[in-house]
């Protein structure tokens, strides 16, 4: 078993490169199904998720090679298939833009039911409901459904809640149907921003992306070129707060700040100085933190994948911080692994509520998805002696190098493996 070991660390010094964004990557890769010709990306991280993408296009012939500079090469031309092995697509959970992106050309996609992050169940019935607009049948199975439509029309289609993953999702079937789309109360997250300026690219007629309202014009062909994904803004964020564990300065490069805006405005509320460039933010932490109220939303409100990590950053503020979310209402899988460390932490409905300022303890405390795996490794530098982290998989999806990240920033941090978990208490993590 491999688990991470995080000991106390002094105050972290440095810059990273942040990586392109895990979740825009996912929407990009299975995006380039749509076109016709091939395609170069540039950015996509070399994490697990990306690992089970290029397994999944091998089996239905996508043509995926990585160079030795980080572009990825991909070749639509010889899918052959649009069965994605349920065991394989529900490792992940963006596993369900396959059904956008390949549907128009297959007309029938099987596919598993979303996975990754063990922290709630995420509902497709806002994908499934865009789909049936624009003329597709679904059938549902235990472990995956099927998609089919014989032809694709264009729907006025209106979100009963904002859902980015369900936006970009209709948004790939789109681009391919016969007609004009239009997506109401869409997601308006820098990621479907991105996906729409690819296709464009293309050769789709998108407009709107990033506003509430979205319309497509259904185009027979798309051509091929070349992207470079945006860079990850919720990794950025989550080294920017481990500035403030135990004081420090942080900058990251390859950044856009206008992505972060709502988590940019609560560091400053919480006493972090902040010096903000055209493409990198530098994070100083000098003295006492304060604590602070956070209610989470869709973008641009505060992100519900920095929740997490600013959870253990909030408990190095004295005082009473309330942390309301608003997404996921479920997501606080986290706050049970810190009250191991000793944080005083409970929660009360979708609301936790810290007292900030008590002495964390290192201890053995388990991973449930990747957020919340950072948020561990945050409170790690803080908490007194050794902290081991099982569940590290959800980690390796998100960050191509997690360890060697924060160990270039001066942090005590390894990967370590234990040959049997009965010998020790780490099992003790997964309650």
């Amino acid at each position: 078993m491999r688990y991470i070991q995080v000991q106390t660390s002094g105050p972290l010094h440095g810059s990273v490169t942040i990586q392109g964004s895990k979740n825009s990557s996912q929407a990009l890769l299975a995006a380039t199904c749509l076109a016709d010709a091939a395609v170069v990306l540039e950015g996509i991280p070399n994490n697990n998720d990306f690992k089970t993408i290029r397994q999944i296009g091998k089996d239905i012939g996508l043509k995926i090679e990585r160079q030795s500079n980080g572009e990825m090469h991909i070749d639509p031309r010889f899918i052959h298939s649009a069965f994605i092995d349920p065991g394989k697509s529900s490792a992940y959970r963006a596993s369900y833009y396959f059904v956008g992106s390949l549907l128009a050309k297959f007309g029938k996609v099987t596919v598993g039911f979303p996975g990754g992050d063990d922290f709630v169940s995420r509902p497709i019935d806002q994908h499934l409901k865009g789909l049936r607009a624009m003329g597709a049948h679904i059938t549902t199975y235990d472990d995956h459904y099927v998609v089919e439509a014989k032809k694709l029309h264009g729907a006025d289609i209106y979100f009963d809640m904002i859902t980015s993953g369900a936006t970009i999702n209709c948004m790939l079937a789109a681009v391919r149907a016969e007609g004009r789309t239009r997506l109401f109360n869409a997601a308006m997250d820098p990621e479907v921003v991105d996906t729409a300026n690819f296709l464009n690219q293309l050769g789709a007629r998108i407009v709107g992306a990033g506003t509430d309202q979205i319309r497509i014009e259904g185009v027979p062909y798309l051509g091929g070129g070349k992207y470079s994904v945006i860079p990850d803004r919720l990794i950025a964020g989550s080294f920017l707060m481990a500035a403030g564990m135990r004081g420090g300065s942080i900058t990251v490069n390859n950044v856009i700040p206008e992505h972060m805006g709502a988590c940019l405005s609560k560091l400053k509320e919480i006493g972090m100085e902040l010096e903000i460039r055209d493409q990198s933010v530098t994070a100083h932490s000098y003295g006492r933190l304060r604590a602070t109220r956070v209610r989470t939303g869709m973008y641009p409100a505060f992100a519900t994948d920095l929740q997490q990590p600013l959870t253990a950053l909030l408990t190095q503020a004295p005082g009473k911080s309330i942390i309301t979310e608003r997404v996921f209402t479920q997501r606080f899988n986290h706050i049970m692994q810190l009250k191991r460390m000793g944080a005083d932490v409970s929660i009360r409905k979708e609301s936790a509520y810290i007292r900030g300022g008590v002495p964390l303890k290192g201890d053995w405390v388990h991973a449930t998805d990747v957020r919340a795996g950072t948020c561990l490794i945050l409170a790690g530098l803080a908490a007194e002696g050794s902290t081991n982290i099982t569940g590290i998989e959800h980690i390796e999806r998100g960050y191509e190098d997690a360890i060697g990240l924060f160990s270039s920033l001066g942090a005590r941090i390894s990967l370590k493996e234990m040959s049997d978990p009965r010998d020790s208490h780490a099992e003790w993590g997964r309650v």
